[in-house]
């Protein structure tokens, strides 16, 4: 059946909106999420394609139901902005929460949570940092990234007990304002950074980094921004990222690469975006299925691995964060 698959929708202010055919129609979550609160992360479990994470400033949530019903989470972050949740592929039930600032981690579900001390720079330029990425790795999961805004790259290599700050990806702090992470774990594995300058790449574990920037949409723009970036699951030569002006910008695209960031192309989209391109979602089990959100409200998906996109018609505030996952 065409369009067999759940959109999540996560908004600072509109809370979540599932829809479970594709974009067709639209549900909006109530209970226990408010209908009114920021959602600003979610994830879905590497071993259950219908199971997600939800982070929002009122605790974690779980749904088994491809974001149907949804249970609350026991946890000490009811008072704090969750920016980032990830899932151990290799132990499920090991749980991390990227907070502002630092992060937490659960052992057991979700049952208990122990603060993960990183010493993240709290005199960052923005305030106090946020923990926008964290990632474990694929070859080996004690090894654990974090992305943080604005501090750079922190990596722990047993499972979060212990954090390194790595190298510096550029000479500005804002190099280090990490906005979207992911891991190529290839022949030579590379890991990959977003900012506002543009792309970072690292094939040495985080010891030096090399920047690719976008083409600046207008002449007299500061840069061209980037946000959240994807890499197909079936295919690690194809990554996309979200691309704009600036945040939270008036136009943007998907910037996307077929040869494994050899090069790169400004994806053509049925409708030009209104903001920076902010977030992706992805499932492993529909992997030519992806999802795309624009900062201010716009949805586009493709059932063709990026090749082409559509937009949505329903329209939303102030989106953080996507999530998909088959029928």
């Amino acid at each position: 059946m065409a369009n067999d698959y759940t959109i999540c929708v996560a908004t600072v202010g509109g809370g979540l909106s599932v829809s479970p055919d594709g974009g067709e129609t639209w549900n909006r979550i109530r209970d226990p999420l408010p209908s009114e609160c920021n959602v600003r992360a979610l994830t879905v479990y590497p071993d259950d394609p219908h199971r997600i994470i939800a982070g929002t400033d009122i605790g974690i949530f779980r749904s088994d139901d491809n974001g149907g019903s949804w249970d609350k989470l026991d946890s000490p972050m009811e008072s704090l902005q969750i920016w980032s949740v990830a899932v151990d592929p290799a132990d499920t039930e090991t749980l991390f929460a990227g907070t502002r600032p630092e992060a937490f981690r659960s052992r057991d579900g979700g049952k208990s949570w122990q603060h993960l001390t990183m010493g993240v720079n709290m005199n960052c330029p923005v305030g106090t940092p946020r923990t926008t990425n964290v990632i474990v790795d694929p070859r080996d999961h004690r090894t654990v990234w974090a992305g943080i805004e604005v501090d750079g790259v922190y990596k722990s290599l047993d499972g979060g007990d212990n954090w390194i700050h790595m190298s510096d990806l550029g000479p500005d702090p804002f190099h280090g304002d990490i906005h979207g992470m992911a891991i190529n774990a290839g022949p030579t594995t590379s890991i990959y950074c977003t900012s506002p300058f543009g792309i970072a790449q690292s094939t040495d574990e985080g010891e030096s980094w090399d920047y690719h920037y976008f083409p600046k949409f207008n002449e007299n723009d500061n840069r061209s921004y980037c946000r959240g970036m994807a890499i197909k699951t079936d295919d690690p030569n194809v990554m996309f990222v979200g691309n704009g002006d600036a945040i939270p910008g008036i136009t943007g695209t998907i910037q996307q690469t077929r040869d494994g960031g050899k090069t790169w192309q400004r994806t053509e989209l049925p409708v030009a975006p209104n903001s920076v391109v902010y977030w992706f979602g992805t499932n492993k089990a529909i992997p030519e299925t992806m999802v795309a959100a624009s900062l201010y409200g716009y949805v586009y998906v493709t059932d063709d691995g990026g090749v082409s996109w559509r937009k949505l018609p329903k329209e939303f505030g102030e989106i953080r964060s996507v999530a998909l996952t088959p029928n």
